[in-house]
């Protein structure tokens, strides 16, 4: 989730790179490790970019790695380093990991990519988990989450919920893993009501509870009844908390922050990956590759529903999540009528869906959406 906003022809080199990288994993394959066999436990690092918090995109990845530990035992010994600035200081800290001897380090923040890169060079023996970067070495992996269909999900929920029949949606940068996400929420809100909207409050912040509040209420004041958001904190949660309105909790299940007001959590899950890395090490099977994995991997969920969702939302919404597992159900495909951006113009043919490599440029609006790239 945090990353430093890159101009848009960078967006899409980006875009274009980790495709790249998606398209060429067979050819990344390195030969394989011998495996671990030292007496002492394997030792795996992970570099936080905040605190760690009750909820939120750092709290997900320390969840990752206290399920590295619990899976495994005795064979690994994990530790962390948190609230670690993108630039030298990252550099720093992972540097020193490695020279301190872990066998891998997970740094997930696409603005750890470059020193994670440079550090891997002068440690080719250490394993890198680049989470949400794009390049790749040899001992480079990357890995990123289709958050967007837990977001389609969640604007079904959000659809099925307002009664003002406008949503709201504080977003931190106009990207396109961001749009990717408020496009898809809308989608999902409209088809299962075709009348309502959303609304939009772009902050060009990640973190900044003071100023998620302010545009939770804002959008509040201007008749959204349900919220989402992109951004790094619970603020928007407990703003719909105090107002009595509704919520969709992010990252993290947050209904300690919003017991009454959250619709249902998109939530990452990284455990299993991160495990399966860990163990690859062990085994000398670990490679170098891209992973873009979704609900059918169990890399996004939605559940953790809240109160005042009736069971037949809950489990209209399970049922869809099922179908995006089997691969039944596409956020970003049209049916008889095409996908218009909301100036008019058609994004997805009628009867297409759009290609990993356009999900990953998405640069525009969805009908539906009242709100301006900016």
């Amino acid at each position: 989730m945090y990353k430093n906003l890159v101009a848009a022809p960078a967006c899409a080199l980006a875009a274009a790179c980790f495709l790249s990288a998606l398209a060429a994993l067979p050819a990344l394959a390195q030969t394989p490790t011998t495996p671990f066999t030292d007496s002492e436990p394997l030792k795996a690092a992970f570099v936080y970019v905040a605190p760690i918090t009750e909820a939120g995109w750092v709290r997900q990845h320390e969840s990752g790695r206290q399920a590295v530990q619990a899976s495994l035992g005795q064979r690994v010994k994990t530790t962390y380093v948190e609230d670690v600035p993108e630039g030298a200081d990252a550099e720093r800290v992972i540097r020193d990991l490695a020279q301190q001897g872990h066998h891998i380090i997970f740094t997930p923040s696409f603005g750890y990519m470059e020193p994670t890169l440079k550090v891997a060079r002068d440690f080719p023996n250490v394993k890198f988990e680049s989470i949400t970067g794009y390049k790749t070495a040899a001992n480079v992996a990357v890995a990123n989450a289709r958050y967007f269909e837990g977001r389609y999900l969640a604007g079904i929920a959000a659809g099925r919920m307002t009664r003002s029949q406008v949503a709201g949606y504080v977003a931190g940068f106009p990207i396109p893993e961001v749009l990717q996400g408020l496009n898809a929420f809308t989608l999902g809100l409209r088809s299962v009501n075709p009348q309502a909207s959303v609304k939009v409050v772009w902050l060009n912040a990640w973190f900044d509870p003071p100023r998620e509040r302010d545009a939770a209420m804002t959008l509040m004041n201007q008749g959204a009844d349900v919220l989402a958001f992109h951004t790094g904190s619970t603020a928007v949660m407990a703003a719909a908390q105090e107002r009595g309105q509704l919520a969709v909790a992010y990252h993290s299940d947050m209904r300690r922050v919003a017991p009454d007001a959250q619709i249902l959590a998109v939530t990452h899950q990284w455990g299993e990956y991160d495990t399966r890395r860990v163990k690859a090490v062990l085994e000398g099977r670990w490679q170098s590759g891209s992973v873009w994995g979704g609900v059918r991997e169990g890399m996004v969920r939605v559940g953790d529903f809240g109160p005042r969702v009736p069971k037949a939302v809950q489990a209209e919404v399970l049922a869809r999540q099922q179908d995006l597992a089997a691969g039944r159900l596409q956020p970003f495909a049209a049916g008889a009528q095409p996908v218009r951006d909301n100036q008019g113009r058609t994004v997805i043919p009628a009867h297409s869906q759009l290609s990993d490599a356009q999900i990953l440029q998405i640069d525009w609006l969805v009908e539906g959406v009242q709100g301006r790239l900016r």
